[in-house]
């Protein structure tokens, strides 16, 4: 079949079988060792010597031990030889092997993980609402104390959550996809994440977003009809006090922050869904909570999927179609009810994620590049991806089979566009794949495909599968990861402007970052709306080190100005950093390598592939 993206791939989507015959066919070189022993006949003839009386009275020279003569000076020194030796070397070994054995120091830990140290501080600096004393950002404070205030409704506002970026809105789209992504790097790498002492700290992070998140609709209820979608932002050119034309801290915001309602949003909704379930799974260790957030996520899920409730979230609203603009929402069905699949065990939402109308409305089966580039907006790859999960490690077989294979074989065309010999994306001369077109901070995307790359590549090895094939060529599984790597050290520092683009990594990072907490001096002045734009327009370095943060990156000419005006180069966000932590966790080598591959699994009942189960109910 031709391909539509230009390369040259012959590869059957739908129908393709390739993938179950692959580990048969292929024929690897295994290396062989063979231990071989050597045996020597020795000849045991025992020599007899007769020694005659001395013809004198001198003392004898030689002294006999049965099968060899000997002089009796080398006997001597041979056993006061053995003595010394005893004493210099097998005394102190004796002692050494009787003493308490002391624990060796750790090995320092490779890049992946100090960055990750970093990023994860990222989201600290991005809270809202009141900070827990131990926050870790000295330059950060209590602030959004008032958000939902304007909202009868709400009860308890709208406090907490997360600041989207350098800006001081919180989005709820993109926020939710950011705990998704989160929570799906603690389900699959817990022990790295306790092996770098950061487990507790990605749960409380990712608790600081689902508790907010269960603010935002009436999750005591089963059934909702709207959503809370965001709260402040700003209208394209507007003059007034808002959070874009403003630049003041977060602490010292003195302008009305509305909140945006969503009569209707599938997309909003489906995403919230995943969000909740995936962290419902993180804190199976909290029966309470995460049958609170299970919950949850079936009433928005439910609400997703209402026939009257199915127009985009964003369509229409100036305060969020320029930023968060949603182009479909069959991928967040797919990618909510695969989640919700994993956090219920329910087989009804594996059907829905198997139902044929969901890719076909998805256009999941159209080989288009840009439906390979998971992001905020575009779930479709990461859903595909998980859905193959079940397929690798459960064959549930009839009547998922066909689906799941054909998740599978677009999961591998995915993985192939990821690879430079197809030309699927440019490249930049620095060897950094362009997954937006050649488009401004691409490094999200990067940093989500190596995540991706690297996390198949953990799923393969995991079942014992050494590859996979693009058309007549095998791939082995360290190409996947070799991908990854390359993407992420350069995002660290191998690029031809040897600058990390994570700020507090390396000795060269951007000190100009766009962002209004980092940029206004914490030094007890309250600086008005207006005010503080003589702190976005200096050209001194950031007062405050946003450590952790990854700002938008470079040009497709692997060029980068580190000027705090410019968004586009240094503009961080909570959306690029969750893929930057899944992708640094899924290729550290802390804590070892490879998935969890049960955890996952944990509320899924055994799968008989013989037994259908109740149909999902589709509606168009």
């Amino acid at each position: 079949m031709h391909n539509h993206w230009g390369g040259s791939l012959e590869i059957n989507t739908a129908d393709s079988t390739h993938e179950d015959e692959k580990s048969r066919n292929l024929d690897w070189d295994k290396a062989s060792f063979a231990h071989q022993r050597y045996h020597s006949n020795l000849d045991e003839t025992q020599q007899s010597w007769l020694l005659g009386p001395e013809q004198n009275k001198k003392k004898k020279k030689y002294v006999d031990l049965g099968c060899i003569v000997c002089s009796r000076t080398a006997l001597k020194w041979t056993i006061w030889s053995i003595v010394i030796a005893f004493f210099v070397i097998g005394l102190p070994i004796i002692i050494a092997k009787s003493l308490p054995k002391q624990k060796h120091r750790p090995p320092a830990p490779d890049n992946y993980t100090a960055a990750l140290h970093k990023a994860l501080l990222f989201f600290n600096a991005q809270k809202s609402g009141k900070l827990p004393k131990n926050n870790g950002i000295p330059w950060r404070g209590n602030s959004g104390l008032q958000d939902g205030s304007d909202v009868s409704e709400l009860k308890n506002g709208l406090v907490g959550g997360y600041y989207d970026a350098g800006d001081n809105t919180k989005f709820h789209f993109p926020m939710s996809f950011a705990m998704t992504m989160l929570s799906w790097s603690v389900i699959e790498y817990e022990h790295k994440y306790r092996a770098i002492g950061e487990y507790d700290h990605v749960r409380d992070l990712i608790k600081w977003g689902t508790d907010y998140l269960l603010l935002t609709f009436n999750s005591s209820a089963t059934k909702i009809d709207k959503i809370y979608s965001q709260v402040g932002g700003s209208q394209n050119g507007s003059r007034t006090p808002d959070d874009h034309y403003c630049w003041q801290r977060p602490e010292d915001m003195d302008y009305t922050r509305r909140t945006q309602t969503a009569t209707s949003g599938p997309e909003l909704a489906g995403e919230m869904a995943a969000a909740m379930a995936a962290a419902s799974i993180v804190f199976r260790d909290n029966p309470s909570y995460s049958k609170k957030l299970s919950r949850g996520a079936e009433t928005v899920f439910d609400f997703a999927r209402d026939r009257g409730k199915r127009t985009p979230y964003c369509r229409g609203n100036p305060y969020i179609e320029p930023y968060y603009n949603s182009t479909g929402y069959f991928d967040e069905y797919m990618w909510g009810a695969a989640w919700l699949f994993y956090a219920t065990g329910n087989n009804s939402y594996f059907a829905l994620a198997t139902n044929p109308g969901i890719p076909r409305n998805a256009r999941a089966f159209r080989t288009i590049p840009d439906l390979s580039v998971l992001s905020w907006d575009n779930k479709l790859p990461a859903a595909m991806l998980i859905l193959t999960r079940i397929r690798l490690f459960l064959s549930p077989g009839y009547p998922y089979e066909d689906m799941l294979k054909s998740y599978h074989n677009v999961t591998e065309l995915t993985m192939c566009s990821y690879l430079q010999t197809y030309n699927v994306f440019n490249w930049t001369r620095g060897e950094m794949i362009q997954l937006n077109h050649g488009t401004a901070q691409n490094l999200q995307y990067v940093a989500n495909a190596a995540f991706l790359a690297s996390i198949f590549a953990d799923y393969l090895n995991a079942t014992g599968i050494p590859g996979w094939n693009c058309g007549p060529r095998f791939y082995s599984i360290s190409v996947l990861k070799d991908f990854a790597t390359s993407q992420m050290n350069y995002i660290l520092g191998a690029n031809p402007m040897n600058m990390s683009y994570v700020v507090g990594f390396g000795s060269k990072y951007p000190r100009h970052v766009h962002h209004r907490g980092a940029s206004i001096p914490n030094n007890k002045i309250r600086y008005s709306c207006t005010g503080g734009w003589q702190w976005r327009d200096t050209r001194t370095p950031n007062p405050n080190t946003i450590s952790g943060a990854m700002v938008g990156g470079p040009d497709r000419f692997d060029n980068f100005k580190d000027v705090r005006a410019n968004y586009s180069y240094t503009e961080p966000t909570i959306a690029g950093n969750a893929g930057l932590v899944a992708a640094l966790m899924s290729l550290t080598s802390s804590g070892g390598v490879g998935v969890d591959k049960n955890t996952i699994f944990s509320a899924v009942p055994p799968m008989h592939p013989a037994t259908p189960p109740p149909p999902a109910p589709w509606r168009p």
